[in-house]
């Protein structure tokens, strides 16, 4: 059998107060998702299926910023973003300014398979999304404090045994941020990016700076035009990124099964698993991966 891999990330950024006891959590909710990617690819399952399983359990968790973690923006309130990409058919879909669906990773889907749209907004995509049989909540299901200063981003990546490649991308955005702002995780090619031909992209850090860098894609353009590595092109990114001023950090997955966790920030939750078995997690910026 050929083989799969699956990588997942909570988020990049600066670690403040990270106690044993929430490093445990974090580390064991990430080792949870890998599991539930896992269990898909390991059947022979789809690998657009298998990130947005994984993405599913990092929202339903309450550990990271998004999904039921995700934070307030400067009026108190949640607004989400998600966005999915099939590297196959390189069919993609993303939701943006959400604040009453359970799960936006799966709205994403549904916009990418129900609609022949790609992005849906606020009031018009949690419409669309409720009409298609997404599950509804109300603001007291959040469980983020109104002046949290969490700026993470969840997201996952997977090559499936037949080859196709696929990313998922949810956020809860920035803390304090204006309403409306929208940032990387739903743009296509900013945040997300999935293409049989190269790899699989998900991106984590401060949205801006990847909308202007184009980074998933340009993670994708390294690969299938200037012929880098997909560790060399997710470093010429990333310092890219930086160059402008951002930081942040990535998860890829090629199509030969090469994958990188990268980050210019102090830290990145991420995870990774693997059809040899193994299921591996790190956080800190030049950490090894390690078996819990």
């Amino acid at each position: 059998m050929k083989r799969w891999v699956v990588l997942v990330h909570g988020g990049a950024g600066e670690i403040n107060n990270l106690t044993p006891e929430r490093e445990r959590n974090c580390r064991q909710w990430l080792r949870k998702a890998v599991e539930e990617a896992a269990s898909v690819l390991s059947v022979g399952g789809r690998s657009l299926d298998a990130v947005v399983a994984a993405v599913r359990i990092l929202e339903d968790s309450g550990a990271f910023n998004a999904g039921r973690g995700s934070v307030r923006n400067r009026d108190g309130l949640v607004e989400m973003d998600a966005a999915v990409m099939d590297g196959a058919s390189r069919c993609a879909g993303a939701v943006a300014a959400v604040s009453s669906l359970r799960n936006p990773v799966l709205a994403a889907r549904l916009v990418a398979e129900r609609s022949p749209h790609v992005l849906l907004v606020a009031d018009g995509a949690e419409a669309f999304a409720f009409a298609h049989g997404a599950d509804h909540v109300s603001p007291e299901y959040f469980c983020t404090p109104p002046f949290s200063n969490a700026e993470d981003t969840i997201g996952a990546v997977a090559l499936d045994i037949y080859g196709n490649l696929a990313a998922a991308t949810s956020t809860g955005g920035m803390a304090r941020k204006l309403p409306g702002r929208v940032g990387d995780s739903p743009l296509i090619g900013a945040g997300t990016y999935a293409d049989n031909r190269s790899c699989a992209v998900s991106t984590t850090g401060i949205g801006e700076y990847f909308i202007r860098t184009v980074a998933a894609y340009s993670v994708h353009a390294r690969l299938l035009w200037a012929q880098l590595s997909l560790e060399q092109a997710a470093r010429n990114v990333l310092e890219e990124v930086s160059s402008l001023g951002g930081s942040g950090g990535l998860i890829a997955v090629d199509a030969e099964g090469n994958s990188v966790a990268l980050c210019t920030s102090p830290a990145m939750y991420r995870a990774i698993g693997t059809s040899d078995g193994h299921i591996l997690t790190a956080i800190f910026r030049d950490e090894p991966w390690r078996a819990d």
